[in-house]
């Protein structure tokens, strides 16, 4: 006997075509599909503010369809991971897991990602994990203005991990030739100090002076001497001028001695400053030639008072900027990698991770800090 049908068990249906699919559906159940386990991701995390780091495992939750999964092999350690670990700016979510200099392989990709950007694939990740594409500044290319840019330890979860993930257009290819395990601190560092060469139109015929000679300013000597500047070095450490000379610096100035600081009144072109303390500002301004820029990549909480005419009747400048745009740290690598730069680097073991951070809360780091992965 032929099976007869019941639309009344199928509720409305349109059209013959869906008739037939809800019956054949109610003959042959479609089977449900398989739930998987949660992945889990480990990670070292601080629990509270000022807290030491401690073992911490995170759900890692679905991919997005725009999103790459990268598994960490390195990590640098940065002043701003202290930052974010202490609550100094006052934005902090614990439990926290910082760390945002990674290098590491593309392990998986949402299904909107390139198909360019290829499993396997080394990538590097800074303070940027993502923006969201569609603003007026993400369509001039200025990403890294965007207003609703997510960072990637502000409210999630960072490089001090096995795996972390981040929009694909925020990580950035490494170029053949660019040591993996020295090259996340140029992801912070390095397109810190790269960007405003690049944004201000920074010549090779420019005389150019750096501020601070420590983890961002070490890297800075060295592109600005690759890129073609007669380099000062301002440094208050004069002990240490071989070195400063060894890394691009065509001259050294004694940053705490005001008659050296007179001596170059009205000679730069372009003054860098990486510290985050307050300086002698009007003395860097006296500095500039006219039409210099004075500009600050240091985040100096106290105001910098600074005399309106000292810039107004020399068309002066002061400016500051955060990090650069993805197009901005694809160019960066490739300079790094064509003129050999790269960061003075200290290892340690991520399991180590708060010696890490202990020697760098004591200003011991040369120049910077990298975390190799050992879960």
């Amino acid at each position: 006997m032929r099976r007869r049908l019941e639309m009344k068990k199928f509720g409305p249906v349109i059209g013959g075509g869906g008739l037939v699919t809800a019956a054949l559906t109610s003959l042959h159940p479609q089977p449900r599909p398989p739930s998987f386990p949660v992945m889990t991701t480990r990670a070292w995390a601080a629990l509270k503010k000022g807290g030491s780091l401690e073992p911490y495992e995170f759900a890692s939750g679905d991919l997005k369809s725009d999103q790459v999964e990268i598994a960490v092999e390195y990590c640098g350690i940065c002043h701003s991971d202290l930052s974010m670990l202490e609550n100094a700016w006052g934005n902090a979510v614990y439990p926290l897991v910082a760390g945002h200099e990674v290098v590491g392989r593309v392990i998986a990709t949402g299904p909107e990602v390139p198909a360019s950007l290829k499993i396997g694939a080394r990538v590097g990740l800074g303070w940027f994990s993502e923006s969201c594409m569609a603003c007026a500044l993400c369509l001039h290319g200025d990403h890294n203005l965007c207003q609703t840019a997510e960072q990637t330890i502000v409210s999630r979860h960072g490089g001090f991990a096995e795996r972390v993930r981040s929009h694909w257009a925020w990580a950035t290819p490494l170029p053949e030739g660019l040591d993996p395990a020295k090259a996340g601190p140029l992801f912070c560092g390095g397109i810190t100090v790269f960007n405003p060469i690049v944004q201000f139109g920074v010549k090779p015929t420019d005389r150019v002076g750096v501020i601070g000679l420590g983890g961002l300013g070490h890297l800075a000597l060295q592109f600005l001497d690759k890129w073609g500047c007669e380099v000062t070095a301002f440094s208050s450490r004069p002990d240490k001028s071989d070195e400063l000379r060894s890394l691009g610096a065509d001259t050294v100035v004694n940053s705490r001695d005001s008659a050296e600081l007179a001596k170059v009144a009205g000679k730069f072109d372009f003054i860098l400053s990486t510290v985050n303390v307050p300086l002698d500002w009007n003395s860097y301004i006296n500095a500039l030639a006219p039409r210099g820029r004075l500009h600050t990549v240091g985040a100096v909480l106290e105001p910098i008072p600074v005399p309106a005419f000292s810039l107004i009747m020399a068309q002066r400048s002061l400016s500051g900027s955060p990090l650069g745009s993805p197009a901005t740290t694809r160019d960066m690598v490739e300079f790094c990698a064509r003129h050999t730069i790269a960061p003075v680097t200290e290892f340690f073991p991520m399991s180590k991770v708060n010696d890490a951070l202990e020697h760098l809360r004591a200003g011991k780091a040369r120049y910077r800090i990298v975390l190799k992965a050992d879960f």
